[in-house]
């Protein structure tokens, strides 16, 4: 029998444009929930996809007062109510708690703007430039909660060229997110990349050349410049 993929889900937090990506690759996306108001949230509506708002400011907001798990535990609940099995991580500006961990354990997906396992954390593009890499890139891998450690499942990179700064480094990073990623997701709800039960090591090729290798064993989480 034809194998189902499974439902995805994919969380914004900003203007979309990786969400806008996945959705141009032809990817079936079941439904959009967002942190905040943005304009991710129009996209998907725009896609006639749904679009969930699990809003920060209902949970202690920004600061130090933020519900973290209870968040989490709230947001896990918005994507099981739409039978989702996969998520994805599109600029999303939340770091989510266990409880989100435990819904989707080895099943979030995200990106990172180097090839790790260099460069980990939240200031990848510049540590990069700072160290004098002649080249670093973009990594999607499998999130778990300590940061950037999940298994590795693409990974492509990208040049630094003279006079690059963090700005123009990362613009061109993004531009090569926006087709890794969706490639990436594609081959994961094929089933050509097999994803680990809990945060193991990830079996099948890896897209563009990257390899799928293990990491960190763990339930999953994300990292990105920004996110908090």
């Amino acid at each position: 029998m034809p194998r189902t993929p499974p439902r995805l889900a994919v969380l914004v937090s900003g203007s979309g444009t990786i969400l806008e990506a996945i959705l141009r690759s032809g990817i079936a996306v079941e439904v959009v929930a967002a942190d905040r108001d943005c304009r991710g949230l129009e996209v998907a509506r725009s896609a006639s996809v749904a679009a969930e708002l699990v809003d920060r400011r209902d949970f202690g907001g920004f600061g130090p007062l933020f519900e973290r798990d209870r968040y989490s535990a709230v947001l896990a609940e918005a994507l099981r109510a739409h039978e989702v099995r996969l998520v994805a991580m599109a600029g999303f500006g939340t770091v989510l708690g266990e409880p989100f961990h435990r819904a989707f354990p080895g099943r979030v997906l995200n990106t990172h703007p180097a090839l790790l396992p260099a460069f980990p954390g939240w200031h990848a593009v510049d540590d990069a430039l700072a160290a004098g890499a002649s080249e670093t890139g973009c990594t999607v891998h499998v999130a778990t909660l300590e940061m950037d450690a999940g298994p590795v499942l693409a990974q492509e990179k990208v040049p630094v060229l003279p006079g690059d700064d963090a700005g123009s480094l990362h613009e061109r990073i993004k531009e090569v997110e926006r087709v890794l990623f969706p490639e990436t997701i594609r081959r994961v709800m094929a089933g050509d990349i097999r994803l680990p039960a809990s945060g193991g090591a990830a079996s099948g090729g890896a897209a563009s050349g990257g390899a799928a290798s293990g990491g960190a064993a763990g339930p999953v989480a994300m990292s990105d410049s920004g996110r908090r």
